[in-house]
């Protein structure tokens, strides 16, 4: 507003619309349109004036809105579909509004009433801390890898916490619970049962939408005697001697020819068993007869 003052000012002193127009950077259009607000309206002509169209093409009459909003306070229970349908019959030779135009006028008047979406929030449990070996394992995906066919590959592993014995290291196709079910269901025939298993609130070890978030896999855990203990979102560390075994795994996958899941993936896992079998102080990780059972799995062929 400031500007136009200035360039209305010097007009009334006299000068010339060309070099008044010129020094300001305008046309003498819009020059002419300045001072003939000015001359019409005073000051307030040289407001800033809104850029508002004066009408909208699709804009839906006064007299439909106004019987959407009548409609609405006289059927509260009655949605943007129900109204619709009463306007097509009530005026038929005029075009009904869409059900989100309707919609939309009745959050302009504040008559809709949004619902609060109740998010099941996971939470961790009491985590153990046991001394033994076979009283928590521990289990979880390490990541992901591209294969050569250009799928992924998610390692499944279990360990014990007290030895950090790796049980198992399965490279699967996805984290579906349905493939999870035979690893599991393997490490228990082969090595027996835990006292709990520890894991993360992801899927297949947790379900988000089901009740106390327990999905297929947890439930049979408990059908066959096992607690559950789960860390807290954004926390694992609270997992963290488990998640020590996967930069073992990252590194026995890092840096060699990728070959499909079947083949390579497989042979590079076991292979990683091997070696932890093998490291100093394993043979003091467990007790006999699991070590045992150990070593007569790890000399089968991948």
């Amino acid at each position: 507003m400031d500007e136009r003052l200035k360039f209305v000012a010097r007009l009334l002193d006299g000068e010339k619309m060309a070099v008044v127009c010129r020094e300001f950077g305008i046309s003498r259009k819009t020059g002419y349109k300045i001072l003939t607000r000015y001359n019409a309206i005073g000051l307030d002509g040289l407001t800033d004036r809104s850029r508002r169209p004066y009408r909208h093409a699709n804009q839906l009459p006064v007299q439909i809105e106004t019987q959407i909003v009548r409609l609405k306070e006289d059927k509260p229970s009655w949605g943007a579909p129900k109204i619709r349908e009463k306007l097509a019959r009530l005026y038929p030779d005029a075009h009904t509004p869409a059900i989100s135009t309707v919609h939309a006028v009745l959050d302009r008047h504040g008559l809709v009433k949004r619902r609060m979406r109740r998010r099941n929030r996971a939470k961790g449990t009491p985590l153990s801390l046991p001394g033994q070996p076979n009283d928590l394992w521990c289990a979880d995906y390490k990541g992901e890898f591209m294969l050569a066919d250009r799928r992924y590959c998610y390692p499944l592993t279990i360990t014990d916490f007290a030895s950090r014995y790796l049980f198992a290291c399965e490279a699967l196709a996805t984290t579906k619970e349905a493939y999870a079910f035979p690893v599991f269901e393997a490490v228990f025939k082969e090595y027996g049962l835990p006292r709990a298993i520890r894991t993360d609130n992801g899927v297949p070890f947790a379900s988000p939408n089901a009740l106390f978030g327990l999905s297929k896999l947890s439930v049979w855990w408990l059908r066959l005697g096992i607690e559950i203990e789960r860390i807290k979102p954004g926390h694992p560390q609270q997992n963290g001697r488990h998640n020590a075994s996967h930069p073992e795994a990252r590194d026995h996958q890092a840096g060699r020819p990728q070959l499909p899941p079947a083949a390579g993936q497989v042979r590079r896992l076991h292979r990683m068993l091997q070696h932890r079998a093998a490291a100093p102080g394993a043979e003091h990780a467990l007790p006999g007869r699991a070590l045992r059972a150990i070593n007569a799995s790890l000399q089968r062929p991948a």
